[in-house]
Parts: structure tokens; sequence; C-alpha cells
């Protein structure tokens, strides 16, 4: 007989969280999580699918009848997307300018598709030409781009130039939209993006559980007239349109609590207003912006394109980024992140989002930061940076 573990009580500690995801979860979210569970298909969640369907498109800006939460986190609505437009011998067209955008490469490969890139450098966006070059020389059957890129803080801007440069050679255009949906400016119809998806853990200040996915008819008419079925039986749109269409039969038990909280997050947003809420992550974004500039410091995407709600900081000379990261952590109970691949070790990634895109925590990243550096021996003006933020949140 094998004996029981002594495990305590959980009491996880009170973190302010100021990285790349998951951000602050608003306490409505977290109460929406806290009520009954019911079955997964009882007629009152039935009427819950549908209110968060709906609400997923005023969020996304589509009018996409297909566009539904899929039970895992961001990167299973990624490969739900992916797996299922990319058929075997496909050719995907994959861009180069991130952390993930080279996850959608090796997720194309998985389901079969000929991989071929379009570049940038990390830290830059696609330029459309290039894409359209890439076009004409590849005539990929998929393009997909990366809209806010987690891994450097770079926002793709013209996105239309680049939609178009695909649908000019027939390409079918797939966007990650995880850290920007909720928090940037994104207009799946009016961009004429066919699929994206997104995590509920970043602007939406949801835990993740439940992920949003949304699907034009030109993408839908490819998934289902696939000549064979895609590779994952979990994640095979075709199945799932049987739950989450007009029929709601079985597929798999949905993770109802994370539904519960995904609605009640996305009730915030259109509370908010959704071009509302793009100015407030733009507002106190820029104040943080403001306060690491006046410390002397800078950020490492040019302006033109300067994602708000995620800001790769630059590390400044003689400090390491791994020590301002522990410092903070145990100072100030406060949570960011180093850099990714090709700017690991270069900049801090600080999000922005949500519920987290407050004054009070802008505040404290700035003051956090400036006694780390202060402590480390960084050659920083950390009290111009202080008054610059708070100039900026007036």
């Amino acid at each position: 007989m094998i004996d029981a573990p002594d495990v305590e009580e959980l009491n996880p500690p009170q973190r302010t969280l100021m990285g790349p995801g998951p951000s602050p979860v608003h306490p409505r979210v977290l109460k929406a999580m806290s009520t009954p569970l019911v079955g997964h298909l009882d007629p009152s969640f039935v009427e819950m699918m549908d209110e968060t369907q709906e609400l997923l498109r005023y969020v996304f800006q589509t009018d996409n009848e297909w566009t539904i939460p899929v039970s895992g986190t961001g990167s299973a609505a990624m490969e739900a997307a992916i797996g299922n437009l990319v058929e075997p011998g496909d050719t995907f067209l994959a861009p180069t300018n991130g952390y993930f955008g080279d996850r959608m490469a090796a997720m194309a490969r998985r389901a079969g598709g000929d991989v071929v890139r379009v570049g940038a450098p990390w830290g830059e966006p696609l330029d459309p030409d290039d894409v359209a070059d890439a076009c004409e020389e590849f005539h990929p059957d998929v393009f997909g781009f990366v809209h806010a890129e987690t891994s450097t803080g770079v926002k793709q801007p013209d996105v239309p130039a680049l939609t178009e440069a695909a649908h000019d050679h027939g390409a079918l255009v797939v966007a990650d939209t995880v850290t920007s949906i909720g928090g940037v400016e994104l207009k799946v119809d009016e961009w004429d993006i066919d699929a994206a998806y997104a995590g509920p853990q970043k602007c939406l200040s949801c835990p993740p559980g439940a992920s949003p996915l949304t699907l034009n008819d030109r993408a839908m008419d490819k998934v289902l007239g696939r000549e064979e079925p895609a590779r994952s039986w979990y994640l095979d749109l075709s199945l799932l349109e049987g739950y989450w269409g007009d029929e709601r039969a079985y597929h798999h038990t949905a993770p109802i609590t994370n539904v519960y909280a995904l609605r009640e997050a996305l009730r915030l947003v259109a509370e908010e207003g959704i071009e509302e809420r793009w100015a407030r992550h733009r507002e106190m974004a820029s104040a943080l912006k403001a306060g690491v500039e006046a410390m002397g410091l800078g950020l490492n995407p040019e302006d033109d394109y300067w994602l708000p709600s995620l800001n790769a900081v630059l590390v400044p000379d003689g400090v390491d980024d791994g020590d301002v990261i522990d410092y903070v952590l145990e100072q100030y109970d406060l949570e960011i992140a180093a850099g990714l691949g090709d700017l690991s070790g270069d900049v801090f990634r600080v999000g922005c989002m949500g519920h987290g895109a407050r004054p009070e925590n802008v505040t404290l990243v700035v003051a956090a930061l400036a006694d780390a550096f202060d402590a480390l021996g960084a050659d920083v003006d950390a009290a111009a940076g202080l008054a610059a933020t708070r100039e900026a949140l007036r």
C-alpha cells in the first residue's frame, strides 16, 4: 500500500503579474469560476455557449458564425487553426521574426505541411512587399503571421496589406492574436483575416483553459472539404462543429468553469467598450514607456510598431536581467519576464494587459525597476523615470 502524501492546503503567493502572461484576473472572473457546475449539455450551459460566442465575435470584431472557445490554452487554439487548415502536402508560409512564428512553422510541419519562410529580423514586423514576393515564389496554400509578437514586443502594422498580398496568390491567412485580442486594435473582418486564434490569459485577464478561435466561411470550407481528417481528433474542427454548431452534440466534456470565466471576462470587455479598452491599454503602456525611457532605457521595437500590451524593455549595461527579475519578485512580489530566443538577455518583457493595465501597477513596475537597478549598480536615472510616469498618468 502506498501512503497518502502529506500536502498542505493550497496557499500561492500574492503576485502582481506584469509579465507576458498570465495577467491579473479580474475579481468578477474569479467569482464566476466559483459558481456551481452544470453539465456541458445542460440547457443553461448551452445558452451560455451562445452568449460566449456572441461576445467573442464582438471582441474579434467579426460576424463569423464559426467563432468558439477551444478547450485548452492558446497553443491549443493555435494548433486547431493550423492543424485543420494545413493538409499534408500544403505549403505553409511562416514568418521568421519571432518565437511564435517559429511555433507556427513547427505546428504546420506536424500537420504534414511543407513550410517556407518569409523573413524579418527579430524585433521588426513583416514587410508586405516581402510577403508578396514570398507568395509569388512559393505559392502557399496558407500564410500565417503574428499580429502581436510576445517575444519581441512588436505589433504588425498594416495588416490589410499582408492579407491582400496573400489573397492575391490564393492563400488563406491565419493570424496569431494571442497578445492583441482585447488590448490593441484588432478587426478580423475589416482586415480580411480568414482565421484568428488567441489566448484568454493576456489582455482578457482570464485564466487559461478556453481559448478564442474564429474562422470565416472560406476557412471553414477548407476544413470541411479536407480529403483526410485532421491529425488531432480532439482539435478536429469538423467534429467540434457538432458541439459548437447548431446540433450541440457531444464531442468532449467542455471545461465548464473556464467557459464561465471567459464569458465573464468578455462581458467586462463589452461593458468597457472595445475601443475604450484599446485606448486604456495604450494610455497605461505609454506611461510605462515614458518611465523607462526617462531612466535612460529604451524599448526594443520602433514606435511605429510598438506593442502596448507587451513592452520589450532594454536591459541596461552592467546588470544581469535574471538578477533584476529575481530582485523585483523577491522584494515586490512582482513578476516580469526575460527575453526569448534572439532577444534572450537583451530585454525584459513587461506586460500591460487587461486588469493589470492600471495606474497603480504601472507605477509599481517603474518603481520596482528603479530600485532594482539602483541596488544592482546600473547607471539609470530612477527619479526621472518615476517623475515621467507620474506625469504621463495625470
